[in-house]
């Protein structure tokens, strides 16, 4: 039954263990809020298990609207939305890369906030969430790069709704597909962070057994009745995996190194892990760092790395004084 009275009796949260401090999904949903700030919620929520309000997370017209409602209640994003067959993005999962990141810049000082700080999202998708966030947490200024036109305009619908983001958030087109860095960074660019959320799967079959197995667990048979586990092709696999992606992306750091602060991506599973440290360590980075992550029962990390020495990084951060 979906709650009708926002401002009636607190509703149960289910807390989501292992996000990080700062995460504002950390406590889990406060519905009452969500449908205070987005109504359009109302007819997905339902009782779970536990006694409190859920939705129907294999219903992507409902993760849809969730994401909607968290966006705008929480970071006071309007106008979201995505085409269809396009990844829907799990908000407090980003959030915590983003966290870690800032916590990645602040080494022992404070967190560097405001538009002095500029970050590079690859492959930033359809929902372009990482500078959604990133800029309503912390004030930073992104670039955000696809090769999707598609995804590029919808990301640029989205900008449009919301007055003074498209200032803080650049799109540019990344005209290879083939490439991840080269072509994007220019010469007279610099980012303090890359992040990074790179395509899992080695194959369009792999990727499809995946989905199936999902929607199996979800007790809706092999396919599902619609596509919560969607994505485009170059959003959920490339030939390799996600090891060749960042074994790729570690080679083209190597041509502008004094260019960015600290490169990062996100590796999936820690099967990867070693191979992408071995390229590293081969390509020369003077400081390699691998941050876990949870969410629950889901593991995940990411791998941070720098070219420029402690000194070279602490001259950086001078331009930070006075954020």
């Amino acid at each position: 039954m979906p709650l009708r009275h926002p401002n009636g009796p607190k509703a149960p949260r289910t807390a989501k263990p292992g996000l990080h401090p700062r995460n504002r999904h950390a406590g889990g949903y406060d519905f009452p809020k969500l449908l205070a700030a987005c109504p359009e919620l109302e007819p997905f929520v339902r009782r779970a298990p536990h006694g409190g309000p859920s939705i129907d997370f294999a219903d992507p017209t409902a993760v849809k609207a969730l994401n909607r409602a968290l966006l705008a209640e929480a970071y006071g994003i309007r106008g979201w939305d995505i085409p269809p067959g396009y990844l829907c993005p799990p908000i407090p999962g980003r959030a915590d890369y983003l966290h870690h990141l800032a916590d990645l810049l602040a080494e022992d000082g404070a967190i560097p906030r405001g538009p002095a700080v500029r970050v590079l999202d690859i492959g930033t998708g359809a929902s372009v969430i990482y500078p959604l966030l990133g800029h309503r947490e912390y004030g930073w200024s992104f670039v955000g790069s696809d090769i999707d036109e598609a995804a590029l305009a919808s990301a640029a619908r989205i900008l449009a709704a919301n007055p003074g983001l498209g200032e803080a958030i650049i799109l540019r087109k990344q005209a290879n597909p083939k490439a991840i860095l080269t072509g994007v960074v220019g010469p007279e660019d610099r980012f303090d962070l890359t992040l990074c959320n790179p395509p899992f799967h080695g194959s369009l079959r792999e990727a499809q057994e995946a989905a199936q197995t999902k929607w199996r667990k979800l007790g809706r048979g092999a396919t599902g009745s619609g596509r919560n586990f969607g994505g485009q092709g170059a959003e959920l696999w490339c030939e390799g995996g996600e090891a060749s992606f960042a074994r790729r992306m570690i080679e083209e750091s190597t041509r502008i190194p004094t260019q960015v602060l600290w490169f990062t991506t996100l590796i999936s599973t820690s099967a990867a892990l070693p191979a992408v440290q071995r390229a590293l360590r081969q390509a020369g980075a003077n400081e390699i760092r691998t941050v876990s992550m949870a969410q629950g029962q889901k593991q995940s990390r990411f791998v941070a790395w720098t070219f420029l020495d402690p000194a070279a990084r602490e001259a950086w951060r001078t331009r930070w004084s006075g954020l």
